[in-house]
């Protein structure tokens, strides 16, 4: 995916809990950092946080996560994750999202929910309101899926 196609970007240095001897960056830790990229996302949308989902008895749960990896962040290395929806289903939608050191990709992902009552832990449709919002805040329409 070319960069320009995301809308939205976090950036984060790396720290010196998170890598290795070699300064090399911990498998697992790519997985927060699309984390805390994705919340930043989620905050910047607009749309209702977590607390306001599971007071109404809806949440996104996460359904799939994937990583793939050109090359190793390094200690002290400011990184800039973008966050982009990619496509929206009746109850679930994928995000895209990868990591990049300057010019250089590093890491793509993918992370899919499905928007659920919580009480019986079924999908339920996501709100048209979200798919207006989402559609808006992104330069690329997520595709139906």
């Amino acid at each position: 995916m070319a960069r320009e196609d995301f809308s939205f970007f976090h950036s984060l240095r790396v720290r010196w809990a998170e890598v290795d001897m070699q300064g090399i960056v911990f498998n697992g830790h790519y997985l927060t950092y699309f984390d805390v990229a994705f919340t930043e996302y989620w905050r910047a949308t607009g749309l209702p946080s977590v607390l306001q989902q599971a007071q109404e008895g809806r949440e996104l749960f996460a359904r799939k996560s994937t990583i793939e990896y050109q090359a190793p962040a390094r200690f002290d290395d400011m990184l800039d994750i973008g966050v982009r929806c990619a496509s929206l289903g009746r109850t679930s939608v994928r995000f895209v999202l990868e990591i990049h050191l300057g010019d250089q990709h590093l890491i793509s992902g993918e992370l899919v929910y499905v928007y659920a009552d919580t009480a019986v832990r079924k999908g339920v449709p996501i709100p048209e309101r979200w798919r207006e919002v989402l559609a808006r805040f992104e330069k690329v329409a997520p595709s139906a899926s």
